[in-house]
């Protein structure tokens, strides 16, 4: 009986050696033996990048200008088409030179006339000096004759007389020439003002540019002060009450933006250095870009939103940028050589911040903890935590174990990653 006990407790512990065993060796069978995760990877690049900012604008036309009559008449031929693009010089209105033409030939008929009256005074000074110098030669001769007793005092206080009144005579011509060509200067003054009277009545570009849509016909009566008499014809957004067109520079045009005034000292380091570099997109158009200049900053900030106004030139030759659309603006302040790319859809959040999974030479994926900065495209910046070369992972996150083994679905050559990268 004490034998059969003695079996049983042996077979006991034997049974309950094995399930021990098993259990550890169970519990310390690694992690890494799971099966690969699936992930598909690509390469870090390195090429230089711009650092920027971006900016909602709006397209402003470089000069507007509103042409306005000079002269008060009536339209009588238009020269261009509404929207036509015009060049400076370019004939745009002839108002009516009838009563213009008139007033020029008056002026001029006026000249001829005191030219002709400034001869005759001129020929009636000449005779009165004349006689004025006979005169004079007369007093001076009986002066003598008087000293001498031959002749009375009496005849020589007469001739003396006589003397005065041809010198009052002389400077009475005088006047009168100088009074004709002093009539001269201002009738000479007055075909001048007669013909730029003239002049105004056609009415020319003063710049290169796109006509808007004009605001008076063919027969209205336009004047300085008043604008046209046909008030149906007028548009109520013209600029001002007398304006007959509004006429755009839109070749090159302005960009208009602002920047928070906490970026201000960085864009005032780059102005300082060098030109700074814009690159202007519609709305619609995300790939074609418009490369200009920063030409602007304003004098100051605005107290209201702490923003300051910036304005970008651009060529607008093929007229793609037209004034008052919004634009997206990127403002390039410098170049970061050979910086790190990845695909954006490489990093992942964490409760430490930013990091990437790195494929080891083993086919381990090991967490990096990254830096990151500004995006290009598809691809961000990594500042630190992953070197040019390095494969990363890029889709299959959500199933990588650190340290684990991963499986590349689709590995990715350094051709892809740097077409990728452009």
């Amino acid at each position: 009986m004490k034998y059969e006990n003695r079996n049983a407790v042996w077979i006991l512990l034997l049974v309950s050696a094995f399930f021990f065993v098993g259990c550890s060796n169970k519990a310390a069978q690694p992690a890494f033996d799971r099966p690969p995760a699936p992930v598909s990877t690509t390469v870090a690049v390195a090429q230089d990048v711009p650092t920027y900012i971006d900016a909602i604008g709006k397209t402003v036309a470089r000069e507007v200008v509103s042409i306005q009559p000079q002269v008060a008449g009536r339209i009588t031929k238009i020269h261009f088409t509404d929207g036509a693009n015009v060049r400076k010089g370019d004939m745009l209105f002839t108002i009516d030179q009838t009563p213009f033409e008139a007033a020029l030939r008056q002026a001029q008929a006026n000249v001829q006339k005191d030219i002709a009256v400034k001869k005759q005074a001129e020929s009636f000074l000449a005779s009165e000096i004349a006689k004025a110098n006979w005169g004079t030669v007369q007093v001076n001769r009986y002066k003598t004759l008087v000293e001498q007793g031959v002749v009375s005092r009496e005849q020589y206080e007469e001739l003396r007389a006589t003397q005065n009144s041809l010198d009052a005579n002389v400077a009475s011509a005088r006047a009168a020439v100088n009074s004709a060509a002093e009539s001269i200067q201002v009738d000479t003054a007055a075909v001048e003002s007669a013909k730029v009277q003239l002049n105004y009545c056609s009415i020319r570009s003063p710049i290169d540019g796109r006509a808007g849509q004009r605001l008076v016909d063919v027969g209205n009566v336009v004047n300085p002060g008043g604008g046209s008499s046909n008030n149906a014809s007028a548009s109520s957004s013209a600029p001002s009450p007398n304006a007959l067109l509004v006429i755009e520079r839109i070749d090159p045009i302005y960009a208009d933006f602002t920047i928070s005034q906490n970026k201000l000292a960085e864009v005032q380091t780059q102005m300082s250095a060098n030109k700074l570099q814009t690159e202007v997109r519609l709305p619609d158009e995300t790939e074609s870009s418009a490369i200009g200049q920063l030409t602007f900053l304003n004098n100051s900030v605005q107290d209201t939103t702490g923003t300051v106004g910036l304005r970008a030139t651009i060529p607008n030759a093929g007229q793609r940028f037209w004034p008052g659309r919004f634009v997206n603006i990127r403002l390039v302040l410098n170049t970061i050589h050979q910086a790190v790319l990845v695909p954006s859809s490489a990093p992942q959040m964490s409760a430490n911040g930013s990091f990437v999974y790195v494929v080891k030479q083993d086919g381990t994926a090991e967490q990096r903890q990254v830096s990151l900065g500004q995006r290009q495209g598809d691809l961000i910046v990594v500042e630190n935590g992953v070197a040019a070369g390095e494969q990363v992972v890029i889709a299959g996150q959500l199933g990588v174990t650190p340290g684990g083994k991963v499986h590349i679905e689709q590995p990715a050559t350094k051709t892809n990653a740097a077409t990728q990268a452009k």
